[in-house]
């Protein structure tokens, strides 16, 4: 696959459509050409503990972010054509599907390649764990900003030009 975008969404609590930021990696010819990243105005508007854990992120950070439309409108014409690319896709897949609904926005049939299913095929019991920053490692790729959006959009991007 040489040809995709990477993405990959924070966020604030327990439910899918709280996303809090996203990042996005354009991949074209085997080649990063471009990278997208903002915070979002979450849906519902609160951050639980172990979100604020994970990511760092809370209120006071996306207070004055964009709600996920405006950002959304930002993005489709990037990834317009492309096939999306997760790492863990069910999750990322399923944030973009319930922030969708919960705005009332048509969702386009956008069709999702899975970096974790990938590693586990590719290395099966070689790797102590699948997790991105593991993946990320076997696949030469030293990530430094681990649950920051476009960091993980980034070594999702490594990971898929490796194994897909």
């Amino acid at each position: 696959m040489k040809d995709f975008a990477a993405i990959d969404f924070e966020t604030a609590n327990e439910q899918p459509s709280s996303v809090c930021s996203v990042g996005v990696v354009l991949v074209r010819d085997g080649q990063i050409v471009d990278r997208f990243y903002s915070l979002i105005h979450p849906e519902p508007e609160y951050y639980q503990w172990f979100c604020m854990r994970v990511h760092g992120l809370c209120a006071d950070d996306t207070m004055d972010a964009p709600v996920f439309p405006r950002v959304w409108e930002q993005i489709a014409p990037l990834i317009e054509g492309l096939p999306l690319v997760a790492h863990n896709a069910r999750f990322d897949e399923g944030c973009l599907k319930a922030v969708h609904g919960v705005y009332r926005m048509d969702y386009p049939d956008y069709e999702f390649f899975d970096t974790l299913a990938a590693s586990r095929r590719h290395f099966g019991r070689m790797l102590p764990n699948h997790q991105l920053q593991t993946v990320a490692c076997a696949c030469g790729y030293d990530i430094t900003r681990h649950h920051h959006a476009l960091a993980d959009a980034e070594a999702c991007a490594a990971i898929a030009l490796k194994l897909l």
